[in-house]
């Protein structure tokens, strides 16, 4: 259910050879209506007007000087757009920018993503600016054919990443209490419940795969997210459920033993409980038809 780069963009007729992509102060012109989650990193600044999206099935409405950072496994849903809006617009792929570097775990350690898979932030006038031109720089430089060109293109996204970073530090809550080690077993039971969710849903099952105890990773996740791994579990799992919901093909018994479900009432309790409308309640809000 992941979409790659590759395919997303193919989708709407751009075809691209490299693992990044960019696009500047184009009009609204390739968003899908339909839920769907993808497994590369965007970063996308409203530049004009106002646009309305869901991230992670949570409403959002982006003004000019607003942006987004997400991080793999966000699912994204277009919503409603202003005539006038415009926006800037970079996606790349995690394995070409942490090429070579031994820190796997480099963007989330720099307070994009400690907490959530994305962040939405509205910034004033200079610091977007500051981000424009970034970008605007990093569109020429990407257009080059030689021999450096792609190390040059990382260096100048891990700039725009860190002047992100400094942005969004000024809205964070102070995770200074959690240790190098815990945040590093943080990250790894994050990335550990995106590659094995649909066939494990057990915070034991991530234990016995981090080698600690279980009382052990819940003391750490609860410091560093202010969620117990349950909950972390649960949102991850609700997450496949809102986009394969978006699936027309699928219908709800398919949806829920590709979830790894043991009947259709199972899911159908887990899903109104978490959330508040059945699986066929929400088709039918929001025009998803089977």
């Amino acid at each position: 259910m992941y979409k790659n780069l590759k395919q997303v963009l193919s989708l709407y007729g751009v075809a691209i050879n490299k693992p990044y992509y960019i696009s500047l102060g184009n009009p609204k012109h390739w968003f899908p209506e339909i839920p769907f989650r993808m497994d590369f990193y965007t970063f996308f600044v409203c530049i004009d007007g106002e646009i309305t999206i869901d991230v992670d099935n949570k409403a959002h409405i982006i003004h000019a000087n607003g942006f987004l950072i997400s991080a793999p496994s966000t699912a994204i849903r277009f919503r409603n757009a202003s005539k006038n809006f415009k926006y800037k617009l970079l996606l790349f792929e995690k394995n070409f920018l942490i090429k070579n570097l031994s820190n796997p775990f480099i963007l989330e350690k720099n307070l994009l993503f400690q907490n959530d898979t994305y962040s939405i932030i509205n910034a004033n006038t200079a610091s977007i600016n500051g981000l424009e031109d970034i970008l605007s720089y990093l569109e020429r430089k990407s257009k080059d054919q030689k021999e450096f060109t792609d190390e040059i293109i990382r260096t100048i996204i891990f700039n725009l990443l860190l002047e992100i970073a400094e942005i969004k530090q000024q809205n964070m809550t102070d995770n200074s209490g959690v240790s190098e080690n815990a945040s590093t077993v943080y990250f790894k039971f994050r990335k550990l419940i995106l590659e094995n969710i649909l066939n494990n849903k057990s915070v034991q099952f991530y234990a016995d795969k981090l080698n600690v105890s279980n009382k052990y990773l819940i003391e750490i996740v609860k410091k560093a997210s202010e969620k117990t791994p349950h909950e972390i579990i649960n949102e991850a799992l609700m997450k496949e459920a809102y986009v394969l919901l978006g699936e027309p093909a699928l219908n709800i018994t398919e949806i829920a033993f590709r979830l790894q479900f043991n009947s259709v009432s199972a899911f159908g309790r887990f899903f109104k409980k978490n959330a508040n409308i059945s699986p066929l309640a929400y088709r039918k809000k929001e025009n998803l038809k089977a």
